[in-house]
């Protein structure tokens, strides 16, 4: 019941008493809740971001906020980068950056339709690294977007993504972005938590051109390409993803040994 656990986090953060003021850009396109402990003063307001100074009383903390909803159009998106190289070309507190880029920051991000238009990949990439902006990652999906179509239409992207500087880093070391079910958008909703015990691995998986060759391949392929229900469509495909990877590492083990021992020897 997934689904339903991502429903409930949606609602309990929306009725989620305290939260004193809400803000908007100048289009209404972007909205901000702000909990009663905190002080807000709007440093930019555009039609597709709207940076907030945030100051918690309590914890004597200041930080600045991006919100983010880029337009769909390569040429208006470059005013986006423009003011983000604005922002940061003085920026020395912590500096939170997202959501909605409606790009995607590197090739791997996409899957299906027509091969990524590099030049937009390259603007993000170089936007993020003149700002000095790291990529905050994800829990659970790769994919946070879904065209709604199947089979050979099927287009699955990462659009909505948060990026932050050194300094936000600095001042919350252990951060996690859960993607939540698609609910009421194509866009799944991302939330944004931080968890003192949360330790993150990354493992690599090494795909081998070679193994297509091999007459089991399909077979382990095809045996793991598997979904046990209909929960988040970007969960599924991602737990397929999973499954498989797991599944070659063991295959390839059992059919060629240790290959990447074989090589170094």
């Amino acid at each position: 019941m997934e689904s339903w656990q991502d429903i409930n986090k949606l609602e309990q953060y929306r009725r989620k008493p305290g939260i004193h003021d809400a803000y908007a850009n100048v289009n209404s396109k972007i909205w901000a809740f702000v909990d009663e402990e905190i002080d807000v003063d709007i440093v930019m307001n555009m039609e597709q971001h709207v940076t907030l100074k945030l100051f918690h009383r309590n914890l004597n903390k200041e930080l600045y906020v991006t919100i983010v909803h880029a337009k769909y159009d390569a040429i208006e998106i470059i005013e986006l980068w423009d003011s983000m190289y604005h922002l940061a070309s003085d920026m020395e507190s912590p500096w939170l950056v997202g959501r909605d880029f409606n790009v995607i920051l590197s090739e791997e991000e996409k899957y299906g339709g027509l091969p990524v238009y590099l030049s937009e990949v390259e603007d993000f990439a170089h936007c993020a690294d003149t700002c000095a902006l790291c990529d905050l990652g994800f829990k659970r999906s790769l994919y946070n977007w879904w065209n709604g179509r199947s089979e050979i239409d099927c287009i699955f992207k990462r659009l909505d993504s948060f990026l932050a500087n050194q300094q936000f880093l600095d001042l919350f070391p252990v951060l996690e972005i859960d993607d939540l079910i698609k609910y009421g958008s194509d866009h799944a909703h991302l939330l944004l938590s931080y968890n003192i015990d949360t330790v993150q691995i990354k493992k690599p998986f090494k795909f081998l051109n070679f193994w297509t060759k091999h007459e089991s391949f399909l077979k382990t392929v095809k045996e793991n390409w598997e979904a046990d229900s209909i929960v988040n469509t970007f969960i599924i495909f991602q737990s397929k993803l999973k499954k498989v990877k797991s599944a070659l590492a063991v295959w390839s083990k059992e059919t060629f040994v240790d290959i990447f021992k074989q090589i170094v020897a």
